[in-house]
C-alpha cells in the first residue's frame, strides 16, 4: 500500500482532494467583494438622512425670507413671515397629496381582496 505524501493513505487524499470545501459566496461582505444587500433599516436610515437635509433647507429658506406677508384665508387675515406662510402652504399640499394616495392604496387592497 503507498501512502501520500502527507502520510494518509490513497482513499482518503483522493478524497480531500476532490472534495473542496464550499467557497464562500463571491457577495459576501466578509470576503471584501460584492455589495451588501439592502435592508428596510438601511433604507429607513438614508430616508431619515435625506429628510434632515430637506429640514436644514427649509430652515434656511425660512430664516431668509422673513418679510411679512398677508394672508388672507375665508375672510380672516393675518401676517406671517413669507417663509413661514410657504412652508404651511406646503404642509397643506402634502397632506392632500397623502390623504388622495392613501385612499387609492386602500381602494386597491380591497380590489385585491375581492380578487380572491
Amino acid at each position: 500500500m503507498s501512502y501520500s505524501a502527507s502520510g494518509e493513505p490513497p482513499e482518503r487524499a483522493e478524497r480531500e482532494t476532490t472534495e473542496r470545501p464550499a467557497e464562500p459566496d463571491a457577495r459576501s461582505p466578509a470576503t471584501g467583494g460584492g455589495e451588501i444587500p439592502r435592508t428596510r433599516t438601511a433604507m429607513a436610515h438614508n430616508s431619515l438622512l435625506a429628510g434632515l437635509v430637506v429640514l436644514i433647507l427649509l430652515l434656511v429658506f425660512i430664516v431668509e425670507n422673513t418679510e411679512s406677508a398677508k394672508i388672507t384665508y375665508f375672510g380672516a387675515g393675518f401676517h406671517l413671515p413669507l417663509g413661514v406662510a410657504l412652508l404651511l402652504a406646503a404642509i397643506g399640499g402634502g397632506l392632500l397629496v397623502g390623504i388622495v394616495g392613501t385612499a387609492r392604496i386602500l381602494q386597491l387592497r380591497r380590489r385585491m381582496r375581492q380578487s380572491r
